[in-house]
């Protein structure tokens, strides 16, 4: 009873802030990007057939792929138009349930691969896998193997992003929340959780260290081009901190970006400036709810998550922003009506082309600039 009435209650302050301060139409429209182009609906779709939520891609040192792993626990390799998508590993060994393309109850079962990256040196392929981990598998594919699953003594919970310094031999790497997982991720949000970690990993001695901890839902992980500072997002505060390994500010931590929307994966193109995916843009009713800690409890006791995300994120569709190395917006792409592209959560600059990745559908763009 409690609950129904502090919902309703918040639903009356919603309606009444409609009408006071806002055209009703445009509460839940998203908030338009200054100078942003809408072009992405020309991209062309690679479907997963029977397969979604490619959420990372990447490609190897040959410059075949892309590779992506999607929700049954499987990475997929794409062979080309006759082959089209091949299985190339699996992070969990236990398969014999994970025959659904979206199953979110056996996540922990099947394995959930996030963020992807290569090992240049060696051709490894290291995955953060959700529920089990940072993990890698070599060239030929396979069984991954797990190389951790805790840091200083906490395990991790949510699993999410990585990039590799080939320089250092280490890889720096993201646990979204030290109390839900991946499936939980609106509690992430919508709770003001800042329960989450960024990591380094010493592939000599095999030792994880925490870099820093009390994030809100840490995200995606960019090295600069010159290895002098570490980008990292926080999804449910729009925002992206940059961290600095080397140089004068060494250890320094400042705000890179404030961003029109939620930020997902980050990745640095050739040039050293920065893709990234926002999951969603910010409208009137997400900035109202992020101001409120009442309200956003008060959602939480729905228990819908599929409400809640159709709240969060009314009118879905895909927007890339590219920042360069001082967190200024040089490019914005959109496809505003959501026609060919929706809820994209990487971007990979390569050889002209964006190639775009999603955690929710079951395809990936891909967009000649």
């Amino acid at each position: 009873m409690n609950s129904m009435i502090i919902v309703s209650a918040i639903f009356l302050a919603l309606f009444a802030i409609i009408f006071t301060s806002y055209n009703p139409q445009n509460f839940f429209s998203p908030v338009p990007i200054p100078g942003s182009k809408n072009s992405l609906h020309a991209a062309k779709l690679l479907d997963l057939t029977g397969a979604v939520g490619p959420e990372s891609l990447v490609f190897d040192s040959n410059g075949d792929g892309p590779y992506t792993g999607v929700a049954d626990g499987r990475i997929l390799k794409w062979e080309g138009e006759e082959r089209g998508w091949t299985e190339f590993a699996v992070t969990s060994s236990n398969r014999s349930d994970c025959v659904r393309p979206f199953a979110p109850e056996l996540e922990h079962v099947c394995g959930r691969p996030l963020g992807l990256k290569f090992d240049k040196k060696n051709g490894d392929l290291y995955m953060a896998d959700a529920y089990l981990g940072l993990n890698v598998v070599g060239p030929a594919g396979g069984l991954a193997t797990q190389v951790a699953t805790e840091a200083e003594g906490l395990p991790f919970h949510f699993t999410n992003d990585l990039d590799i310094s080939e320089d250092e031999d280490v890889i720096y790497f993201t646990d979204s929340s030290s109390v839900y997982q991946r499936r939980q991720h609106m509690l992430v949000t919508l709770s003001g959780d800042k329960t989450g970690r960024l990591m380094k990993y010493d592939k000599s001695s095999k030792e994880v260290k925490v870099l820093l901890s009390g994030l809100f839902f840490p995200n995606g992980v960019a090295l600069s081009k010159d290895g002098s500072f570490l980008l990292v997002a926080e999804t449910s505060i729009s925002r992206i901190l940059r961290l600095w390994l080397n140089g004068p500010n060494v250890g320094q931590i400042d705000t890179f970006a404030v961003l029109p929307g939620f930020p997902d994966n980050i990745r640095r193109n050739s040039e050293g400036h920065f893709w990234v995916a926002l999951h969603s843009k910010k409208t009137p009713f997400t900035k109202w709810i992020s101001s409120n800690l009442w309200a956003r409890k008060a959602l939480l006791k729905l228990r819908n998550f599929k409400r809640l995300q159709a709240l969060l994120a009314t009118k879905p569709h895909a927007a890339a922003i590219k920042l360069s190395d001082e967190g200024e917006i040089i490019e914005s792409l959109e496809d505003r009506e959501g026609k060919t592209l929706k809820f994209i959560s990487e971007v990979e600059e390569k050889d002209g082309k964006l190639w775009m990745a999603s955690v929710l559908m079951p395809y990936i763009g891909v967009y000649s600039l």
